[in-house]
């Protein structure tokens, strides 16, 4: 089947290597291949066998399936991109984690070129499932992709024949999980600062047993500083999901904040140096919060804190 990926980065290369092993035809484009981190992606392509285009609508040319996985607010952008190459009648299977109303707009540019689009809402983390990661497809092409998405691996259920309701449910789903990441790193970076964190974390296993909070928090510290920077931009969706239901987004505005400012530090060096060993793999959250201490000390005292002091 020749198939083709938008989007090269974490989801998109495991995917690739998925299909790959499969024997599956795999063409890929991303805009960061014209960047710093362009050789390693040509390198993994190299690797696995996939064919790197120039473009969004080469490497959609013949695909008879698409998959975009960019980050959320490129979702419509790349269905714009992509649809002077859409062959008639291929599967648009948008990976993207973007509100309803920007995957219906996405949809309407790529059935206006004759493709057929189908939402996809990711239920949790990719890297543990890789291509099994547990799917919703809604749209009124769902229920005819879904076997196909079978035969090559996925495990996808139709959600509904309308668009926006797969893509509803992960939004809302992403209010309570990324606001769990970002007020952990928030109670456990404070509850550091004062040194409380073992009567913290104590009290947090009393009221929520079935929970492993140090290995949680080292998985979500892990997570937010590699992935802050994508994560934000989808709470940003949220947020838009949220507010298309007539509520003001607070939860997830600060959420979204939270996530950018972590991204930030990131790029910053302030968690070691990306890309190179023990990047955001620590498996003591502690280590990683005292660097975000150390870091906040470094830093001039804002006018109004001096003024107390």
């Amino acid at each position: 089947m020749r198939i083709a990926l938008i989007g090269y980065g974490e989801v998109g290369r495991i995917l690739a290597e998925d299909l790959r092993a499969r024997g599956e035809t795999l063409a890929a484009f991303d805009l960061k291949l014209a960047g710093v981190a362009g050789d390693s992606l040509r390198g993994h392509a190299s690797e696995h066998g996939v064919t790197l285009a120039d473009s969004h609508a080469a490497a959609v040319r013949d695909a008879e399936l698409i998959v975009s996985a960019v980050t959320a607010s490129q979702a419509v952008p790349v269905a714009q991109a992509s649809a002077p190459g859409l062959a008639r009648g291929s599967f648009f299977l948008d990976f993207n984690s973007a509100s309803p109303g920007a995957k219906t707009r996405a949809a309407q540019i790529v059935d206006a070129a004759g493709a057929r689009y189908v939402e996809a809402a990711v239920m949790t983390s990719v890297p543990p499932y890789r291509i099994k990661v547990p799917l919703l497809l809604g749209g009124p092409h769902a229920k005819a992709l879904g076997p196909l998405l079978a035969d090559l691996g996925f495990v996808a259920e139709v959600a509904s024949e309308k668009l926006g309701v797969a893509s509803a449910t992960k939004m809302c789903r992403s209010v309570m999980i990324k606001g769990l990441e970002a007020m952990l790193i928030e109670s456990f970076t404070t509850a550091r600062h004062y040194g409380v964190e073992d009567a913290v974390l104590a009290s947090l296993k009393e009221t929520f047993p079935g929970i492993d909070w140090e290995q949680q928090g080292a998985y979500f510290f892990q997570r937010v500083i590699e992935h802050g920077r994508r994560r934000s931009e989808e709470v940003r969706e949220v947020a838009v999901t949220v507010r298309e239901a007539g509520l003001e987004p607070w939860s997830a505005a600060g959420t979204a904040e939270r996530q950018r400012w972590m991204a930030d530090l990131a790029d910053a060096g302030v968690f070691g140096a990306k890309g190179q060993p023990g990047f955001a793999r620590s498996a003591d959250w502690r280590a990683e919060a005292d660097r975000i201490l150390a870091h906040l000390r470094a830093q001039p005292l804002p006018a109004a804190r001096e003024a107390k002091t």
